[in-house]
């Protein structure tokens, strides 16, 4: 290709399309921009957010509404790339939206009316020969959308090339869209940053060879890589390196809009890519969580350093003169979490943060997080049966999950969110017997929500259906609603049906289903009125200590212990072994000591596990002396 200094002038475009929430930046877009700045400053990148348009355009509660699910966020832009399915995809978009109370009973030709109209304003108001290169980063929701504007850009730029990639992009997903659809140019399998950047070199360069350029990226004619996922040589290996991400553009849209859109987003940052709970391998080759898929695009577990990620924290919240950050990363660090978490607070900021920690995240670094800021975490509990949790490879026990649900409802410390797994492949009566029994003892504490076990692209259950009693797996049935089947035939996508035990589980789980319903009513039963306590509390007297329970009604029952069960209740506090508790107690033996455990457990004041026990009240007030008591 002939030397041309037009050529040298024209952009890249990195674009994310619906359904990401709206109220925060896009990491990938920030993080992506940065690094080609940083590493080709000579090439201009502009960050579009058609998200944010498309959420101020059709309203903000109508599009969180729809961006919360996996099924009903691609069906407005399948309509439209596919007219021809038009009634089946009505159909299915009445059928789910049906639970939706804010787009129940709203009609699918009117929103997209709306969405088509505004996603064309989108695409005619930029000039898209003046970009070389288009980048999409095709994540949770984002497939129709990705693929609508990609066919739209190409029709107004026909020479404009076109790369994808994201979590959805991940082995053979990605290869299957590249070859599906023509417009696609390039697909990256893992990791952006790097790639992106050869990439950028390569066609600036004028690559004549099409097959050069691709090299580049992870693709089919590679060696088979764990997880179908992500290749070491195309990762970042220190997130130190790595430059703050650049969400300039997200803001200015954000500015260009009408007054009364306005709002104050949230910053997202991350601190670390991968799980380091992957590399637990059990029986069979299985590592990390049997049913989690989460970590396809990355290769190990990397995490920034302690310093570099408030000093990250610190320079985001600056510049944007925001206060509300979203750490992104599937799982933080384990190590000195409590000393990160102190060293934020030092900033001196008012924060207000969202983090995903493991069940076993200890209460030091619960309370340090508290007091930085952090005012909700996701915990992967997913079941609160131990045998259970040994089929998921959770690598946690029941109580370890009861004791993180109980801790997170202490005053000042984080509110917890997680989930309860129910319908996997090999669960048993044995397993809902004992979800049963251990769902009676959280029931003064904050509720999970029950999912349906889902059979997702590259997890554990996934790559090895024979270990799971699963006898066949194929793309969800639900695409069947969004693709023509000339189009499904040839793509591997996210979501996977399967043969199996399915109708039985889900009568096996039914009992654990209308459970879950009752804990979440009485839960908000309880807490209606505003500045209402932890339901299961205590009081410190010193030498006696009073235990209340708030009970529908409006009564309560209240506990009185006294002298040595005072001590064993507080040291309970943590989960202990009556070997620690007798060792702990040496002036009363096993004779006296478990029968006010096992009447303790009766009354459930406290929970028991094999040979070990938790207190289940929570200080009705945060002082430093009970939490130190505690924590000790």
């Amino acid at each position: 290709m002939p030397f041309n200094s037009d050529w040298l002038m024209k952009r890249v475009a990195l674009i994310s399309t619906p359904w990401p929430f709206f109220n925060r930046p896009s990491i990938q877009l920030g993080s992506l921009k940065a690094f080609v700045n940083q590493h080709i400053p000579h090439i201009h990148v502009d960050a579009h957010h058609f998200y944010l348009n498309i959420a101020a355009a059709i309203g903000y509660d109508i599009y969180h509404s729809i961006s919360k699910g996996s099924w009903l966020s691609e069906i407005p832009y399948a309509a439209l790339l596919f007219p021809e399915k038009w009634e089946t995809i009505e159909r299915f978009w009445k059928r789910l939206s049906a639970s939706v109370p804010l787009i129940r009973g709203r009609e699918l030709e009117t929103l997209c009316c709306d969405i088509q109209r505004q996603s064309l304003r989108l695409v005619e108001k930029e000039d898209w020969d003046r970009y070389r290169l288009a980048g999409f980063s095709i994540c949770f929701g984002q497939l129709t959308s990705s693929l609508y504007f990609i066919r739209e850009i190409k029709k107004r730029a026909p020479v404009i090339k076109i790369v994808v990639g994201g979590s959805s992009c991940a082995g053979e997903m990605g290869e299957s869209l590249h070859q599906t659809f023509s417009e696609t140019d390039f697909v990256i399998r893992g990791e952006g940053e790097i790639p992106l950047a050869h990439l950028i070199d390569a066609l600036w360069k004028n690559e004549e060879d099409i097959e050069s350029i691709r090299v580049v990226m992870p693709s089919h004619s590679e060696a088979p890589r764990p997880q179908g996922g992500a290749s070491m040589a195309y990762q970042v290996p220190k997130l130190d390196e790595l430059p703050v991400p650049d969400f300039d553009d997200y803001f200015r849209q954000l500015g260009a809009l009408d007054t009364h859109k306005m709002f104050f987003p949230r910053i997202p940052m991350e601190i670390s890519r991968g799980c380091w709970w992957r590399k637990q391998v059990r029986p069979g080759g299985i590592s990390g969580c049997a049913f989690c898929n989460l970590n396809l695009q990355w290769t190990g577990y990397r995490a920034k350093s302690k310093e570099r990620t408030i000093r990250e924290l610190d320079t985001l919240t600056d510049k944007y003169q925001l206060l509300s950050v979203f750490f992104m990363a599937n799982l933080l660090p384990a190590r000195e979490l409590a000393d990160l978490f102190a060293g934020i607070r030092t900033l001196g900021k008012d924060l207000r943060m969202f983090a995903e920690v493991r069940a076993t995240t200890l209460l030091d670094a619960l309370k340090a997080m508290g007091e930085a800021g952090v005012q909700n975490i996701q915990v992967g509990i997913e079941a609160l049966s131990t045998k259970l949790l040994g089929k998921l490879n959770k690598g946690t026990t029941a109580m370890d999950n009861i004791e993180i649900i109980k801790n997170c409802e202490m005053p000042e410390l984080p509110n917890l969110t997680g989930n309860l797994i129910m319908i996997f492949p090999t669960s048993d009566k044995e397993d809902v017997a004992e979800t049963m029994q251990n769902l009676e003892f959280v029931f003064p504490f904050r509720p999970l929500k029950g999912i349906g076990f889902g059979l997702e692209y590259g997890s554990a259950v996934w790559r090895r259906p024979d270990m799971y009693a699963i006898k066949r797996t194929s793309n969800h049935l639900y695409y069947r609603y969004l693709f023509p089947k000339r189009i499904l035939a040839n793509l591997v996508l996210m979501n996977h049906a399967y043969r199996g035990t399915l109708q039985y589980q889900r009568r096996l789980w039914r009992p654990v289903k209308e459970k879950l319903k009752r804990w979440r009513k009485s839960y908000l039963k309880l807490h209606e009125k505003p500045g209402s306590g932890p339901i299961l509390s205590y009081q410190d007297g010193k030498d006696f200590m009073i235990i209340r329970e708030r009970c529908l009604g409006g009564h309560e029952m209240t506990h009185r212990l006294r002298g040595s069960s005072r001590k064993i209740y507080l040291y309970c506090q943590t989960q202990r072994t009556l070997r620690e508790i007798l060792l702990q107690f040496t002036g009363f033996g096993e004779e006296k000591v478990t029968p006010f455990l096992r009447m303790m457990v009766k009354k459930r004041l406290m929970f028991k596990e094999g040979e070990k026990y938790l207190s289940l009240a929570v200080p009705l007030h945060m002082t430093s002396r009970s939490l130190n008591s505690i924590i000790s």
